[in-house]
């Protein structure tokens, strides 16, 4: 593979802080990197320096000749008087832009219903977003980089992006480097790893999957080294106090790799003990949505949001919620919170229910911008518990504050101090301290790295309480809901097939879209009976048939892999036998479509 960018010795420093120290690095064709890290920690920076937005104060960066970069700002830089065309295609002829492939897959994946002609201050963020990264993607550039490329996009965008990162950038491509805290993108896309901390870029191989099991074997061999100097330290202050040389023992580890360290780890969430104690709070009345619809006066009529929605939400019940923007995903939640009354049917409502809710804004740290953070929490409580039963924890303010990420020295930081990150993790334990067993989170992933991801993550699996989430961050939805449900058509659909599914049933939207009216008429009745119960059936028959035939193909293109590449008898047999394979699941999906639709 050709090199194409390379940086050498780079130092960066701040008035108060070093951000690099001699980081020397590359990138190749057909890299496509991900770049992890805590929040202020330089990644933008790095990213700044090796697209040369950004001078290092020492060290240097090389790129190869004639190679072009492309970057994605997390700012909005776009002109608002500049209309959607223009600021994808500029001033290239239309036959020549409607001719090639690449960029009608991008105008198709990325603004599909936004007028050609709209001026861009008249757009949404999640749009405006879009148009940005159509206008990259439809470039020629031989390296891009892509800082926070998912931020304001929903699931639907995010995994669109996904595909087309990979097929546009194969093994000896271009290059890709990207900035996100986005935990499925970066596996979804990413062949390799850097990790920014402590003045230097780690790499890793593979995604973020393969990065957190090397990290983790890097932090037990840490400890290990750790764990033998002090030994020694002890070992050399025992012979200087009795004049002999200690016994001692050497530490024994179970473990030699990552993958063994894993082995025994217990389930992330004891449920049993979290939904007992959740019924013991809460009762067996939550809320129920019986029948609900809500509308909204428009110029004519009336706007229906939402129909039919019957829900009934359990003690202990984890949630997630899916819909594109726009359709009554706030709504659905403000039903549940109380703050939106239904048009039609009704709400019940638990008599011991407190529903809490992490809104996207930061309205309850307004009143607070003045105090230090260890007053703050002080006001609210003097003690936390956390877990059930003989798992649970006494936690103090402070200790509540560390769990999240806060060093000692933060504890008596301004609020109004504080970065992005660090005020969303306080605005969400001040409304854990306010003791809710019900709590809604909106989009909760906001300014918020990996580590502190995982930090919020690990609170929540102790939290004993009814979870509803909503946000567009797919690894963090299916990493703390238990189920997930989506907003189709005004109606609230269960998704048994999670997130995937919710993709397949968008998927088949714009097909039938596409089709037009005619499908529609044709699209045959829902079944009852003994023919519903067949269909259940043939359902669930499909549906193992299809994990069999993923699992085949895997395995086919894995041995496709391995297989003697002069053999070029054996490897046309091969290929024919996995398009068979993928032509026989697409067959059966198909059918599963069908079925779904009759049997709703």
């Amino acid at each position: 593979m050709a090199h194409l960018l390379g940086a050498e010795a780079l130092h960066l420093e701040f008035p108060t802080k070093v951000v690099f120290d001699a980081v020397s690095l590359g990138i190749d064709e057909g890299d496509r990197i991900g770049i992890v890290g805590r929040n202020g920690d330089g990644k933008s920076s790095l990213l700044a320096m090796l697209a040369g937005r950004m001078e290092p104060d020492a060290g240097r960066v090389t790129v190869r000749g004639g190679v072009t970069v492309g970057v994605l700002d997390q700012a909005d830089t776009l002109p608002d008087d500049e209309t959607v065309g223009h600021a994808v295609v500029g001033d290239t002829p239309e036959h020549e832009w409607a001719g090639s492939a690449r960029v009608r897959d991008v105008i198709a994946g990325l603004l599909g219903g936004l007028p050609w002609d709209a001026r861009l201050g008249s757009l949404s963020g999640g749009q405006r977003r879009r148009v940005a990264l159509a206008q990259l993607l439809t470039g020629d550039h031989d390296i891009i980089m892509l800082d926070e490329p998912t931020n304001h996009l929903d699931v639907e965008a995010i995994a669109w992006l996904a595909a087309h990162l990979k097929t546009r950038w194969p093994a000896n491509a271009a290059g890709l480097l990207i900035v996100t805290h986005d935990r499925w993108f970066l596996d979804e896309v990413c062949t390799r790893t850097w990790e920014v901390h402590d003045r230097i870029v780690e790499p890793f191989d593979g995604g973020y999957a393969a990065y957190i099991l090397q990290r983790v074997e890097r932090d037990r061999q840490s400890a290990v080294i750790e764990q033998r100097r002090q030994n020694l330290a002890r070992k050399e202050l025992a012979w200087l106090r009795r004049g002999a040389p200690a016994r001692t023992s050497k530490p024994k580890f179970r473990i030699d790799a990552a993958n063994a360290l894993i082995e025994d780890v217990p389930e992330i969430r004891d449920r049993v003990g979290l939904q007992s104690l959740a019924v013991s709070r809460l009762g067996k009345d939550v809320v129920d949505l019986l029948d609900v619809g809500v509308s909204y006066p428009a110029p004519v009529g009336a706007h229906e949001v939402l129909r039919d929605v019957e829900w009934r939400i359990a003690p202990g019940e984890r949630t997630g919620i899916l819909g594109v923007n726009g359709a009554g995903k706030s709504t659905l939640l403000g039903l549940v919170a109380g703050t939106v009354e239904p048009t039609s049917g009704r709400v019940k409502r638990g008599k011991t229910v407190q529903v809490a809710t992490l809104t996207q804004r930061l309205d309850e740290l307004e009143q607070h911008l003045d105090d230090p953070v260890r007053v703050v929490i002080a006001r609210l409580r003097t003690t936390y518990t956390f877990g059930a039963g003989s798992k649970a924890q006494e936690l103090t303010p402070g200790q509540l504050l560390e769990r999240m990420g806060f060093a000692s020295a933060q504890l008596s930081t301004p609020v109004k101090d504080l970065s992005g990150g660090q005020k969303r993790r306080l605005q969400l334990l001040l409304i854990l301290l306010d003791q809710p067993n019900v709590l809604i989170l909106d989009e909760p992933t906001n300014d918020l790295d990996t580590d502190m991801l995982a930090a919020l993550e690990d609170l929540l699996d102790s939290w004993p309480g009814t979870l509803l989430v909503v946000s567009h961050d797919r690894y963090f939805l299916e990493r703390v809901t238990d189920q997930q449900y989506a907003i189709l058509h005004g109606r609230l659909r269960h998704l048994p097939g999670g997130v995937d599914e919710y993709l397949r049933l968008r998927r088949r939207d714009d097909a039938d879209a596409v089709q037009g009216p005619a499908a529609a008429v044709a699209a045959p009745a829902g079944l009852a009976g003994a023919e519903l119960r067949a269909a259940t059936k043939e359902l669930a028959a499909l549906e193992r048939r299809m994990e069999k035939l993923e699992a085949q193909i895997t395995a086919a293109r894995t041995a496709l892999a391995e297989h003697d590449q002069g053999d070029y008898v054996g490897l046309a047999a091969e290929m024919q036998r996995i398009s068979g394979l993928e032509a026989e699941r697409d067959d059966a999906e198909g059918r599963w479509f069908e079925l779904t639709e009759l049997v709703g």
